[in-house]
Order: structure tokens, then sequence, then C-alpha cells
């Protein structure tokens, strides 16, 4: 047969002999909110498909606006999975008009986890509607810190930081959204982004044990709206189970010889990690770190430092250090870092791993300083 011949017999071939794209179009889209979790689903789903991840580790759930790439992929969404409203503030208008039919898995509501209230005065600075009393004689004093911490946190946001490469800004619509929701946690003090109405501490993740109880809901659902792949994930979820196990036995091993060194956080988002290892963290510098302290704050803080023979301050890569540079210039304390997004940590079936491994090589390098 002449090549023009069979040219023309091959390009008259039905698509359905070629299983790529109708295999591609019964994969479920789904989207994830925050990296730590969209690790988790990239790994049950491995071999199906990738989940589209909505925050990179830079970016604040409290503070962010979907840019219109975002809010499509919502709409297309066969599943959308996220902590709690609490945290994604930003998700509850566009889930509640956006998704349509897509299935929707609150973690916070996942049979099994170990859940934690919200830490409440002293060290950890009491949540009331004059922020625990610390900053109204501190007013006089607010200028001075102002520029050393980046209290506004979707400055340093990935808005202009498109998955598309695209500089998009979302619709007037969430604009004026997250607008809002600002002003409802003005009213509410410092009780912020990472806790709800009832008090629960939303940085859950942070807990081996509950970041197995997340896989094994996430493998649940995506079985039930897509069957087809239910054994697969079932595979993966079994190989992240065990793979997660061992993780475990290494942090603890690794932060056994420092789990009784005093340690300050910048804001209140390590509980569910101290409380998996056992360490012992005596304090935060905020609560929630869009509120930024005063002077008199940070003067207790200080005075806590000191009193607990605390090791470390930790900062977190959202925000300037220049402010834990300054609480911890006259006590002899270290400075570490932290992260509970993973700011630096690619994306993908690794991460959640990885920014375990991250936050518990940062506790075990400061505190073992001293």
């Amino acid at each position: 047969m002449p090549i023009s011949a069979l040219r023309r017999a091959l390009l008259a071939l039905p698509l359905l002999a070629l299983p790529y794209g109708v295999q591609a179009a019964e994969n479920p889209s789904v989207v994830v909110s925050i990296k730590p979790i969209h690790g988790i689903a990239s790994a049950i789903m491995a071999g199906v498909g990738e989940p589209v991840l909505l925050l990179d580790g830079a970016s604040s759930p409290h503070a962010y606006s979907l840019r219109p790439s975002e809010a499509r992929s919502l709409q297309e969404a066969d599943l959308v999975i996220y902590v709690s409203h609490s945290l994604e503030g930003f998700l509850k208008k566009p889930l509640a008009t956006l998704s349509g039919g897509a299935h929707q898995l609150e973690l916070a509501d996942v049979e099994g986890l170990t859940i934690l209230a919200m830490r409440e005065g002293g060290a950890w600075e009491a949540h009331s509607h004059d922020h625990g009393g610390h900053d109204h004689d501190d007013h006089d004093h607010e200028d001075e810190h102002h520029d050393e911490h980046d209290h506004d946190a979707h400055d340093h946001d990935a808005h202009d930081h498109d998955h598309d490469g695209h500089e998009d800004h979302a619709h007037a619509e969430e604009h004026d959204h997250d607008h809002d929701h600002e002003h409802e946690h003005e009213h509410e003090g410092e009780e912020g982004h990472h806790h709800d109405e009832h008090g629960i501490d939303a940085h859950l993740w942070l807990d081996p044990a509950n970041g197995a109880s997340i896989a094994k809901a996430i493998a649940a659902e995506l079985g039930e709206i897509d069957p087809d792949h239910a054994g697969t994930y079932q595979d993966n979820l079994k190989k992240f189970l065990a793979s997660l196990d061992a993780l475990g036995n290494d942090l603890d091993s690794q932060l056994e010889p420092v789990r009784s060194k005093p340690f300050v956080v910048f804001h209140d988002a390590y509980q569910y990690l101290e409380a998996g290892f056992g360490l012992n963290a005596v304090g935060s510098i905020t609560v929630s770190p869009e509120q930024k302290p005063g002077a008199k704050r940070l003067h207790e803080i200080e005075d806590k430092i000191r009193d607990s023979n605390a090791v470390c301050v930790f900062a977190e890569p959202q925000f300037r250090p220049a402010i834990v540079e300054a609480v911890v210039a006259d006590t002899g304390a270290h400075i570490g870092t932290l992260d509970p997004l993973g700011a630096d940590i690619p994306a993908g079936p690794d991460a959640y791993q990885n920014i375990l491994r991250q936050n518990a090589g940062a506790l075990a390098d400061c505190l073992s300083q001293s």
C-alpha cells in the first residue's frame, strides 16, 4: 500500500481506538485547598489523576482571594477537599455558588480525628473582644512594629502568581467577601482563621495520626465518586499509611532528645505536632498571624522566654523575622523557623510527609543547641 494511502487509512480510524482521551475524561476532578492536604490527596490518587491545589505554601488561607482560573476549577470539580470554613473562609461563598453538584469533604468533620480546642490566656494570649487586654495600651507603640510584621498576609500571598502563568485577579464579589471576612475577625478578636465558632484548632493535619485518618476519608470519598478506581485508591492508601507509620517512628526518634526543651512559636499553629510527639511549647507571640502583637504583649513574651528558659523562638516564612529577632534579642534564645503549610516544599504525593519532616527537623536542630 502506498504511504499516502496508509496515512489516509490511519487518519480514518475512529477516535474510540485512542483510549487515552476517554480514560482521562473518566478521572475525577479533585480540588484541594492547602498543600499538606493536597499531598495526601495526591498520594491517594497516584496513577489515576492529579488534584488541583488552590493555595501554594506561601499563601494565607485566611486572607486569600480566588483567581478566575481557580473559580473555574471549583466549578468543574467532582470533589472539593478542605479543612474547615474557619480555616479556608474564602471558600465558603464559592462552594455555595460555584461548585454545583461537587462532593465536599470538610476534614474537621471526619470521624477518628483527634480534635483539640484552642489554647487561651496567659502565654497563649486570651481570646476576647479586647484582644486579651494586651494591645489597647499599646496603640502609641504599634507604628514601631508595623514594618516588622507582615500581618496583612496576602501582601505575601500568591495573588499575582497564577498556576496558569497569568496575573488574574478574583472577581469583585470574592474581593468583597474577603473584605467583609476581615471585618468579621476584627470583631471576633484574635480567634481568627484557625478555629471555628466552637473554639477548635484547625491545624489538625500536623498530627500524623490525623494524617492517616484524613487519608482514609479521602480514599473512601474517591471510591464513592469513582468506583472504577476504588481498588487503586485503597492500594495507594495502604502504601501511604505504611510510609506514614515509618515516618512517625523516625520523627519520634529524632525528637526524643529534645522533647522536654521549652520553646515559643510565632503563632499557635503547632499544637497537634506538639501533642503527637510530646513536645514542650510554652507560648506563642500571637494567636493569629493576622493580628499584630503590641509592645505590652512582646514584653510579656520576653518575660516568658526568660522565666521558662525557652531554648528557641520559632518564626514563620510568611512573616518578617524582625519581630521575632526583637523578642529574643536580650533573652539568649535561639531562632528557628516552622511552617505548617510547607511554603518551600514542592507540591505532590510526598509533600505531606516532607512538611512533617521539615518541621520536626527544624525543632530538633534548634532545640538541640542548648
